[in-house]
């Protein structure tokens, strides 16, 4: 094959406040044939995910910090079209860490083979991925959902929260779904079951509105927004209630620490569990949660929406586009066609 060229995206400076343009930076690079024990890989979609903001802040926390300079990662999957390893083949589909860029040479380490004919490769990053694994931990493990019980779910047109939506309904219960556009409001009606969809931002009291749409209260509260969503679900939680700590995309760009709750007593008075987790302490649940998401998608009782746009050069805007709302259900990025 000889050398080629390649692009991929690296982190210029780290942001303040909402990520801009000017913070990344597309860089072309020149890859050699594989060596021995290696392969070669290009990928078809990369996926951006909220909890790449916090990376890119050098600080201490679960996951190590983006490197300004190096190039960024992130959930990937591609196809091999070179190999010098035993364990892979031209044509073979892989799952990696290795987004943000067109292609990569790798030893196989971290690298799982998919199944094309399966499922659609994208739903590798979304539904039979890792935001599918954090909507089934989450409210199945930690939520543990009784029929008839009210369930409300900030973010419920994101990749997490509308798969959280719809398993929720498939245990019985009631769902009540925050979002921010008409269009995902009559999506999460319309296409996902939802009962009540709200638009947090016509709304003029969110606190209010919730004591209308959950009569019964809130049992399990699945937050993956934080701020005022996550006051205003205190008021209305009930006794022994759960609120399941995912995310707190409302809060990711701010340049001061925003004021917590007032209400934070509520966790007492009601007997509130409130837990938060990271998904990767979890794949221990993988096998069973890829039997019965598979199942529930092919039984069409799952329905899994993507946002896609085109070419590693829109990477950063899709990535801003999460915090703009742009999405509905997974964001990614298309860098190349499955031409085998």
């Amino acid at each position: 094959m000889g050398e080629h060229s390649s692009r991929e995206i690296r982190l210029k400076r780290r942001p303040i406040g909402m990520p801009v343009d000017s913070d990344f930076e597309l860089v072309e690079v020149v890859l050699s044939d594989p060596a021995p024990g290696e392969i070669l890989v290009r990928n078809l979609y990369m996926s951006v995910d909220p909890y790449m903001r916090g990376r890119m802040i050098e600080r201490k926390s679960y996951v190590e910090p983006f490197e300004v300079g190096s190039v960024l990662y992130g959930g990937a999957v591609g196809r091999v079209i070179a190999s010098v390893h035993d364990g892979f083949a031209p044509g073979d589909h892989v799952l990696s860490m290795n987004g943000w860029r067109e292609d990569y040479i790798s030893d196989g380490t971290g690298l799982q083979k998919v199944d094309g004919t399966m499922a659609p490769l994208s739903s590798y990053l979304g539904a039979l991925g890792m935001p599918g694994l954090t909507a089934y931990v989450g409210l199945l493990d930690i939520g543990n959902p009784q029929p008839g019980q009210t369930v409300f779910v900030s973010g419920a047109a994101g990749a997490v929260g509308s798969l959280v939506c719809q398993i929720a309904k498939l245990k019985g219960c009631n769902v009540v779904g925050s979002a921010g556009t008409p269009e995902k409001q009559q999506w999460l009606t319309e296409e996902a079951g939802v009962d009540v969809a709200l638009n947090y931002k016509t709304v003029e009291n969110l606190r209010r509105t919730l004591v209308e749409a959950c009569p019964n209260g809130i049992d399990i509260y699945f937050d993956n927004v934080g701020g005022e969503h996550l006051e205003a679900a205190l008021w209305r939680m009930n006794d022994h209630g759960r609120i399941i700590a995912c995310g707190s995309i409302s809060t990711y760009n701010a340049t001061e620490s925003p004021p917590g709750p007032t209400n934070l007593f509520q966790v007492v008075t009601k007997r509130l569990m409130w837990k938060g987790f990271i998904v990767t302490d979890h794949y221990d649940r993988f096998p069973d949660f890829a039997r019965d998401m598979s199942a529930w998608i092919a039984a069409g009782k799952i329905r899994h929406p993507e946002t896609v746009h085109d070419g590693i050069e829109s990477a950063p805007q899709a990535f801003m586009g999460l915090f703009r709302g742009d999405n509905l259900g997974k964001m990614l990025v298309r860098l190349s066609p499955d031409d085998g």
